[in-house]
């Protein structure tokens, strides 16, 4: 479908073709141009779906950032990358911004080859000061002199990766700048009123200067001993006033609260940041949502949204649930008759649909924030205690478990399930959230059983088959999106371990399917039986352990096995079935069918299918080319 704007750049931000536009716009126009792209970020997202509340928040910020920094020799890095949309429209993009998220159009998040403003490229949390370390260290080397900026959200606080970047700061460079965009409290449920008056003290050059160099006076005048003394008292009463004060401790020199919805504010202390002698964090509260009352009113539902109603913020539902609604009613109504069940997830509930189990059984629910490494070492330590923990993560983001999955959980035989929500596409957000590597990455990994369901209804069954495994860890991967619309199960039933099940027979290929592939491979079956193809369709449910037996017996029975699955064919569902029939000397063909070894790019569901071979109509050619070589 061809890309079509929806709501073209006018005035102001017309204008921009570069950050050096927005240094040339006069001050009384800030607000103006602030407007304007809050109604570019409502009206396009309306038609394209994307981070809308995210991005409301941080419009002054980043025309600050813009004002004050020489982009791309400053670096501007964004944590997770999700709010980046002003960023983009302020380097050139906001012509092309009615492509955001469409295929062949903007991409959703930071990416160094779209943009050479794009310092890196991100959509997972916890990436941006690290990474914004290693060039403030390259820099340093290099003995250049540019800025390095890390934009880093109070949720990405809690992620590891962010806290041992955090202490590594002050031993890695003198120059560098962290911003804490919180936008969860308020400056005063905070801070109050003293750390607001301090903040103001703050954001004078003679403040600044004079916390450079009182150290070197006091000492001077009176001696190290002195000096010592007197940092400590300065400390302490900092201490008092703000509960930020560890920032310090860290040897990082702390500005804010800073109001991030006043540019004039943001502007200055950002200049005063960048002539600090020392690195930097400066505090900005921000508003999600701010100016859109849906979005300010309801933050989660618009962080990540989908088409939307402009006037009311509503979004069309249709009948059928997601996989994420079936997996949170399965698993409530599975806890609702064993009190050993628990709930953990890593700052996803309403994502992976726990809310609805949080919502039955709030004391057994568990929100971790952002740190999935430490969501499943937690879960391991609920199973050494008898308790039956379910970790729900997106499969992109569960990667960072899998030394936990391996070392804690299967190496422990600890029942610990692992539950990836989003395994296989995730079309529009592209090659950061697609859920294409789990199964190469885990089912080499001894004593874990791993499945996926070919519908809702199954994925209940699969998930009381966990509730059962009392001596090992097991994993189970579902789509994004609606599930298949069966009717959902009255009763949860446990399904035979490592059993496949036998959908049709046939005489000339065996179609083994994996999970949601079981639709397609029911439309390639008609297909071929046209041209005359008779084909056995056997549901998979297990990757490890495969059903022996049964693919055995199959590839016995017929000239071709045809493995389908949501995942990339270098180490998936199909190496597995192809290494069983190797091990068993079985001389029958294998035909994999799945997505190339190579990161997806961003686009609706059906564009990626059709680019790559995955529809119905491509795999049966390709049996067929298979099958009739030319």
């Amino acid at each position: 479908m061809p890309i079509s704007p929806s709501s073209e750049p006018t005035s102001l931000l017309a204008t921009i073709q570069s950050p050096q536009d927005v240094k040339n716009l006069p001050a009384g126009q800030l607000t103006a141009l602030a407007e304007e792209i809050r109604a570019t970020l409502i009206h396009t997202l309306a038609q394209t779906g994307g981070h809308l509340a995210p991005n409301l928040g941080l419009v002054e910020l980043s025309i600050a950032l813009h004002r004050v920094f020489e982009t791309p020799r400053d670096k501007i890095l964004f944590d997770v990358s999700h709010q980046c949309y002003i960023h983009k429209m302020l380097t050139g993009r906001a012509g092309r911004f009615h492509t955001m998220r469409q295929h062949g159009g903007l991409c959703g998040f930071c990416k160094r080859s779209e943009s050479e403003h794009d310092a890196y490229g991100a959509g997972h949390a916890g990436t941006a000061l690290s990474a914004g370390l290693g060039m403030a260290a390259a820099r340093d080397l290099a003995r250049d002199d540019y800025h390095v900026i890390s934009v880093v959200g109070d949720g990405a606080f809690t992620c590891g990766t962010t806290l041992e970047g955090l202490n590594s700061i002050a031993t890695t460079t003198r120059k560098f700048i962290l911003i804490l965009n919180d936008n969860e409290w308020s400056i005063d449920r905070n801070v109050g009123a003293l750390s607001a008056y301090f903040a103001s003290l703050q954001e004078t050059d003679t403040y600044a200067w004079l916390r450079r160099n009182t150290r070197a006076i006091i000492e001077k005048i009176a001696g190290e001993t002195a000096r010592k003394q007197v940092s400590k008292l300065v400390r302490a009463a900092h201490g008092i006033i703000t509960p930020l004060s560890f920032f310090q401790e860290l040897g990082l020199s702390y500005y804010g609260p800073v109001d991030g919805h006043d540019i004039q504010r943001l502007e200055k202390i950002l200049r005063i940041a960048s002539r600090n002698d020392g690195p930097v964090i400066i505090h900005v509260i921000t508003q999600k949502g701010r100016g859109y009352a849906p979005a300010s009113d309801n933050p989660t539902k618009f962080h990540g949204i989908g088409q939307y109603n402009i006037e009311d913020g509503s979004t069309s539902k249709g009948g059928v649930i997601s996989y994420s609604e079936a997996f949170g009613t399965h698993l409530s109504n599975l806890a609702a008759d064993d009190p050993d069940i628990t709930a953990i997830t890593a700052a996803m509930p309403t994502g992976t649909r726990l809310d609805i189990f949080r919502s039955h059984f709030p004391k057994r629910y568990f929100d971790v924030g952002i740190a999935e490494e430490h969501a499943a070492l937690f879960a391991c330590g609920q199973a050494t205690q008898g308790l039956k923990p379910y970790l729900a993560v997106y499969s992109t983001f569960m990667q960072r478990c899998v030394d936990m999955i391996q070392h804690d959980a299967a190496l422990q035989n600890l029942p610990v399930r692992f539950c990836m929500d989003r395994a296989g596409l995730s079309p529009d957000d592209g090659p950061t959230h697609h859920g294409l590597f789990d199964i190469a990455m885990l089912r080499c990994i001894p004593n874990l059983v791993m499945m996926q369901p070919k519908d809702e209804a199954e994925l209940g069954h699969m998930l009381a088959t966990m509730n059962t495994i009392s001596s090992q860890p097991s994993a189970i991967r579902y789509p994004r999106g609606t599930g298949e619309g069966v009717p959902m199960p009255q009763e949860l039933t446990p399904l035979p371990l490592g059993k496949a099940e036998k959908l049709a027979d046939g005489t000339d290929i065996t179609l083994l399917a994996l999970g949601n592939m079981n639709g397609y491979a029911a439309k390639v079956r008609s297909i071929l039986a046209e041209q005359g193809i008779s084909c056995a369709h056997v549901n998979a449910r297990f990757i490890s352990p495969l059903d022996s037996a049964c693919i055995l017996q199959q590839a016995a029975a017929t000239r071709l096995i045809v493995t389908l699955e949501d995942h990339v064919i270098a180490g998936g569902f199909g190496s597995a079935v192809m290494e069983l029939l190797n091990e068993h000397a079985a001389a029958t063909p294998v035909l994999r069918i799945g997505w190339s070894n190579q990161f997806i790019e961003h686009g609706s569901e059906a564009q990626l299918r059709s680019k790559y071979g995955l529809t119905p109509e491509a795999i049966a050619n390709r049996i067929l080319n298979h099958l009739r070589p030319q």
